[in-house]
């Protein structure tokens, strides 16, 4: 198994776990804003915890903690704007829109690294779009719920797109605690001005709590870092397409907990069939690219030999 095809399973498996974000997001019974504060503390504590017992905590230049911070910050919007969408519609609606941050990926992407435009990442991302269209063929009470995730879904293609470029030149654990920290102090500042920091921010019900904890922990310092680490192999565009499947593992999971809330219709199916499709698609692309560079790269050597 190579490093490519073992980092896309890995993929896989974190996704699985954001899948319960939404769930967790769910049961939870805070507003967006205070539940993404303790989400990003939680988080941050313990990246802390484990960075200072392993003596792994690394210094950075101000300008590369302002880079970070900024990321964080991308970080800390996106979760408010996702788990707000959840708290007006249904986590069915949320993360199925949420998949449209491939499309934002393909655009950014350019943009940042200066590459040439991959013709080929904006048309999937185009057929994600139009799994988006089936879906919400009849959800039309939701219209807030979809606004909402769409500007989740455009800062998520942010974030994974900066997050590409940090990771090529430091260590994820370091990057994940600078961006939940300076999200943890956003949010803060954010609920200070907004007569947010109150008796009701701290006293929460023992579920909450619990909920919140797993969320800190697992959902958000544990997956954020791997997700954050696979970026060396794997291309943001392929991260934040598998990231698309985290709408079926969260749908499907729901659909167990939560019933007939989120049954799912026949729009759906068809919507998650073209969205996997484009998951299908890209992975069959580069994998064909990259044994076409394989072959150039053995013919070269062989004529070098000669």
């Amino acid at each position: 198994m190579n490093s490519r095809t073992k980092n896309l399973l890995l993929m896989h498996v974190i996704v699985l776990i954001f899948g319960f974000t939404g769930i967790l997001g769910k049961l939870i019974s805070i507003d967006a804003v205070p539940l993404v504060f303790w989400r990003c503390a939680i988080a941050a504590a313990a990246l802390g915890l484990f960075l200072g017992f392993n003596g792994n905590m690394r210094r950075y230049e101000p300008k590369v903690v302002l880079q970070m911070a900024g990321i964080g910050l991308v970080a800390a919007a996106h979760w408010i704007t996702f788990f707000a969408a959840i708290k007006v519609s249904t986590v069915s609606v949320a993360l199925a829109t949420l998949a449209s941050s491939a499309l934002f990926v393909s655009i950014f992407d350019p943009l940042v690294t200066k590459r040439k435009l991959d013709y080929r990442e904006i048309i999937l991302g185009v057929l994600v779009i139009v799994g988006l269209i089936f879906i919400f063929s009849f959800e039309t009470q939701y219209k807030l719920g979809i606004l909402l995730a769409l500007i989740s879904a455009f800062l998520a293609g942010a974030f994974s797109t900066f997050n590409a470029i940090q990771i090529k030149h430091r260590d994820a654990v370091n990057i994940s605690f600078y961006e939940m920290l300076s999200a943890t102090i956003g949010v803060l500042i954010y609920l200070y001005a907004t007569g947010g920091v109150n008796e009701e921010l701290v006293e929460l019900s023992r579920e909450d709590w619990t909920w919140l904890l797993l969320l800190g922990t697992i959902a958000t310092a544990f997956a954020f870092v791997i997700s954050v680490e696979v970026m060396k192999v794997l291309s943001p565009f392929t991260v934040a397409l598998t990231i698309n499947l985290e709408p079926v593992y969260s749908i499907l999971l729901a659909l167990l907990i939560f019933g007939e809330e989120e049954k799912m219709t026949s729009g759906f199916y068809l919507g998650a069939i073209i969205i996997l499709g484009s998951l299908f698609v890209d992975a069959l692309m580069k994998r064909k690219g990259s044994e076409a560079k394989n072959d150039i790269g053995t013919l070269d050597s062989e004529e070098t030999g000669g």
